[in-house]
C-alpha cells in the first residue's frame, strides 16, 4: 500500500470552509464549532447549504447535489486550506459520484477531516486524490464542542503534528505484537458498504487498519467483518487498531466475536484506542506509514500527518 501526499498544515489565519456531506446540522452546535474554530486563530466559513435540511428525507443535509457542490466549491476554492466536516449520519455515497474528481485533483492538496459516515470520503480521497486525511473530531459534533482533549489533540495535528507524531493510547494488546504499515479504516459499517463501489481501495493489505463503529449489535459487526474477511479485503492487512464502539452491545460481549475474527489474521490487534464516536477521541491520519505496537497502545508515525 503505497503512502499518499500530505497537505500543508495550517497557520493562524486560515480560512477553512465547514461543510455537511452527511446528515442535517444543528445550528447551535454548528455556531459553538465555528466558534472554537476562530478561537484557534482560523478563520472558518460555513458553506452556504451546510443548514440545509431535505424535504423528503430527514437524515439528509439537504439535496445530493448541494451538499456535493458545496464540498467542491469549496476544495476548489484556492482561498480555502481546510475542509471540515460539520458532522456524519449518513449521505456522503449519495454524493460521491457527483463530485467532479478531476476538478478537485487540479485544485491540489488540502487539509481535510471527519469521521463517522465521511468514512466513505476517506477512501475516495485516498483513491481518487492519494491524499492523507484526518479522521477526527468534526465541527459541529458534540464530541468537538464537549471534549478539550478531543479539540486538544485535532488541532495539535493540525498545528503542529510533529507533536503529535506518536500516538499513545489507553488501548492494550487484543494480540500482542508490533507492525509497520499504513494508516487507513473508518467505520466498519461504511468499510462493508463501500465494497465494489468506484472510490474504494482493493484491499487493505500493507495497511494499518483503523475500526470503529457506532449503534451496530454484535450479529451485524460480526457481519461487517465477515463480509470483509469472505471478499479477501482484510487479506495481507499488517496490523489492526480498534476504536470505539459507542452505544453498541455491552463491550465484554463484543469483544469474543472480535477476537474470533480478527485474531486468525495473524497480526497486532489494539482495543480500546480511543478514537471515533467516543468522548476525548483522538484524531488519526489516514495515508501514513506507521508502527503499531499492541502492547504499548501506541501507533508511531513515520512523518508529520502535514508539512
Amino acid at each position: 500500500m503505497k503512502q499518499l501526499h500530505r497537505p500543508v498544515r495550517l497557520a493562524p489565519g486560515a480560512r477553512v470552509a465547514v461543510v455537511a456531506p452527511s446528515g442535517p446540522v444543528p445550528e447551535e452546535r454548528l455556531r459553538a464549532g465555528l466558534d472554537v474554530l476562530r478561537g484557534w486563530g482560523l478563520d472558518p466559513v460555513a458553506a452556504p447549504h451546510v443548514l440545509d435540511r431535505h424535504g423528503q428525507f430527514g437524515y439528509l443535509a439537504g439535496a445530493d447535489a448541494d451538499r456535493a457542490e458545496d464540498l467542491q466549491r469549496a476544495w476548489c476554492d484556492p482561498s480555502v486550506d481546510a475542509v471540515l466536516c460539520a458532522r456524519g449520519g449518513y449521505g456522503a455515497q449519495r454524493m460521491a459520484d457527483l463530485l467532479d474528481w478531476e476538478a478537485m485533483r487540479a485544485a491540489g492538496p488540502k487539509v481535510f477531516v471527519g469521521f463517522s459516515d465521511i468514512t466513505a470520503l476517506h477512501e475516495a480521497f485516498a483513491t481518487r486524490l492519494g491524499l492523507v486525511t484526518l479522521h477526527g473530531p468534526m465541527a459541529a459534533g458534540i464530541d468537538f464542542i464537549g471534549s478539550a482533549r478531543a479539540r486538544d489533540h485535532l488541532r495539535a495535528t493540525l498545528f503542529t503534528p510533529e507533536q503529535v507524531q506518536r500516538i499513545t493510547t489507553d488501548g492494550k494488546a487484543l494480540v500482542p505484537g508490533r507492525a509497520r504499515g499504513t494508516t487507513l479504516g473508518g467505520c466498519l459499517s461504511l468499510l462493508a458498504a463501500e465494497l465494489g463501489t468506484p472510490h474504494a481501495r482493493p484491499s487493505a493489505r500493507g495497511g494499518l487498519l483503523c475500526l470503529e463503529d457506532v449503534g451496530e449489535e454484535t450479529y451485524r459487526l460480526d457481519r461487517y467483518l465477515t463480509q470483509l474477511l469472505r471478499a479477501g479485503w482484510l487479506d495481507g492487512v499488517r496490523g489492526v487498531l480498534l476504536g470505539s464502539w459507542q452505544d453498541c452491545d455491552p463491550y465484554d460481549s463484543l469483544r469474543p466475536m472480535l477476537a474470533d475474527r480478527l485474531a486468525p489474521l495473524g497480526v497486532p490487534v489494539l482495543e480500546g484506542a480511543g478514537f471515533g464516536h467516543c468522548a476525548d477521541a483522538l484524531t488519526i491520519p489516514f495515508g501514513l506509514a506507521g508502527e503499531l505496537d499492541a502492547d504499548s497502545g501506541t501507533l508511531t508515525l513515520q512523518e508529520p500527518a502535514l508539512r
